[in-house]
């Protein structure tokens, strides 16, 4: 990656769909359904991005190897969430963009078998499209989708050329005041 990309208006609309599985349901719903997911699919790893899901995959059980955090929820501050980790890794990261630093700092957190958070200062939304292109074959990452219940996106090359196509269609910039934080 050279630059930073920045989400363009009818980027920003078309990831208001799901870009994966949608399960629809309260928390416990999702996470039951997620469990059975994970217990039938047998992932390589399981990546979380967000606060919220994350917190409840870990209070369901369901211990992802990566999960991606900002330690805020529709844009407020909140109490980090606990997590049993190996290690934490730092990352900035804009709204509304992604930085080589985010790249550089998601391969490292793919690397391994070390539990890992890694921490966000700015927005971690976008970053589930560095996931999906970082993780191995057959993981799965799973984000929120606000007022409607999860998205689990099952990692394959199919995937992966949708969300380099997404990438891609970025806008690239070296100049982050451009961006609006």
């Amino acid at each position: 990656m050279i630059g930073i990309r920045r989400l363009t208006p009818t980027l920003r609309k078309r990831l208001q769909s799901p870009l994966g599985l949608l399960i629809r349901g309260s928390f416990d719903e999702t996470m039951r359904e997620l469990e059975k997911l994970v217990e039938r699919e047998r992932p390589s790893k399981v990546i979380s991005v967000g606060d919220v899901i994350s917190d409840n995959m870990i209070k369901h059980n369901i211990l992802p190897q990566v999960l991606v955090v900002d330690n805020r929820v529709m844009r407020k501050t909140i109490k980090p969430i606990l997590a049993d980790v190996d290690r934490t890794l730092h990352v900035k990261n804009p709204r509304g963009t992604l930085t080589d630093e985010a790249w550089l700092v998601i391969q490292e957190a793919m690397e391994g078998s070390k539990r890992t958070r890694v921490l966000v200062d700015g927005e971690e939304d976008l970053i589930t499209l560095v996931a999906v292109l970082c993780a191995p074959e057959d993981a799965i990452v799973v984000y929120g989708q606000p007022h409607e219940g999860i998205v689990v996106i099952k990692v394959t090359d199919q995937m992966k050329e949708v969300v380099r196509g997404i990438v891609e269609a970025m806008e690239t910039t070296n100049k982050l005041h451009h961006v609006r934080i």
